[in-house]
């Protein structure tokens, strides 16, 4: 059986072997995960070509063995200076296990950003392609406020919210990784490229599919799982009904992954995929703070962007607070008239305006009372 093996095969190298599955197979094929969890990449390719696997499966990996050339795979990934990455290298991205045996059997990577860093710290923005201005925008925002925290922009280098996210980040400098539905060396979307290559000389490219594949319908939804996986949660700013964006969510969940969604206006239908995963249960997001908890819930400083500046009657007691209320910001109020207004007796409104003028917030003009001016406390 072994006269059927061809010359390239190599039955040491694993590295190989998996870059030859990636070729053979289509992403998500669990018959070949499977059995290279079984017998290792190279004991699968074994078994394989020395007809052992299983009709079925055989058939469906045959088809594309007769034009297979290894060499012309490694050259064109040479010629982009990509490189793979494969389970148990260093740079792999251990949050890609949790996919099981969705989980690419190789990765085809180009850019300087390590994906192993990358991935510890990261949140996806998705949405749709045909945005609106404010989903623009927000994107922007929410990007920018990521980067700023370190945190990972993860999208799909999309026309649309996938390319505001990219963009974003790599404004201020920030980390960003884009997953293609095609080879790293066939950009997509061409309108793109531009910002794809940006990607490529700041941030990292990644594909499961090897260089020269085409972009399918298939590898679009099958792809939308890595940046599920990459992320520690997922943000979807604007969506249709039916998007990629809510398969990513949905994705995400599954891994048991945070999700958000950003509110829109309720009469864009570009929010109305959004709207729909609020009434689900997802976090309601509309501030980098709030995607940063989503990502590290334990980062304590993460809630504290959202403190509003401390107003000088923050701290007083609930008959003082009373008091001041009354106390009106123009002409002043003789004391029983701000008792009236207070719903205190006199004394207790006169030892409270004692309390009052010392922290400088209430002025006294002869018998009348008044707030002091602003800027006085």
């Amino acid at each position: 059986m072994t006269a059927l093996l061809p010359a390239w095969f190599d039955p040491g190298d694993e590295r190989a072997a998996r870059a030859v599955w990636s070729r053979l197979t289509e992403p998500v094929d669990r018959q070949a995960a499977r059995l290279v969890a079984a017998e290792g990449a190279a004991g699968a390719l074994r078994v394989f070509l020395s007809g052992h696997a299983p009709a079925d499966d055989s058939a469906r990996w045959h088809a594309r063995l007769a034009s297979f050339d290894p060499g012309r795979d490694q050259a064109a990934l040479a010629r982009v200076g990509g490189r793979i990455v494969v389970p148990g290298d260093e740079e792999w991205p251990e949050p890609l296990d949790a996919l099981g045996p969705g989980r690419p059997l190789c990765l085809w990577v180009r850019g300087p950003r390590r994906l192993d860093q990358v991935s510890r710290r990261a949140v996806a923005l998705v949405g749709a392609r045909a945005c609106t201005e404010y989903g623009e925008q927000v994107t922007r925002e929410l990007a920018v406020g990521c980067a700023d925290r370190g945190i990972t922009v993860v999208s799909g280098a999309a026309f649309g919210i996938d390319a505001s996210a990219h963009a974003g980040a790599l404004g201020v400098g920030g980390p960003t990784a884009a997953v293609l539905a095609s080879g790293v060396d066939r950009p997509y979307p061409r309108g793109n490229v531009p910002l794809i290559e940006r990607i490529v000389a700041e941030g990292v490219l990644v594909s499961e599919v090897p260089p020269g594949s085409s972009p399918t319908r298939n590898r679009f939804v099958t792809r939308n799982r890595l940046i599920a996986a990459l992320a520690g949660a997922t943000v979807v700013v604007e969506a249709g009904w039916r998007s990629g964006a809510t398969i990513t969510a949905g994705a995400a969940a599954d891994l048991g992954r945070s999700v958000g969604a950003v509110p829109g206006p309720v009469t864009s239908p570009a929010s109305v995929g959004c709207h729909r995963l609020l009434r689900e249960g997802v976090t309601c997001v509309t501030s980098p703070a709030e995607v940063a908890e989503l990502v590290d819930p334990l980062d304590a400083a993460a809630g504290q962007q959202l403190e509003l500046p401390a107003r000088p009657y923050d701290d007083l007691s609930p008959t003082d607070l009373r008091v001041y209320d009354a106390l009106p910001l123009g002409k002043g109020a003789p004391l029983p008239s701000i008792a009236a207004v207070a719903g205190l007796d006199t004394p207790a409104v006169l030892a409270s305006l004692g309390r009052l003028d010392l922290l400088g917030l209430a002025a006294r003009n002869g018998d009348a009372w008044r707030r002091s001016p602003p800027g006085a406390a």
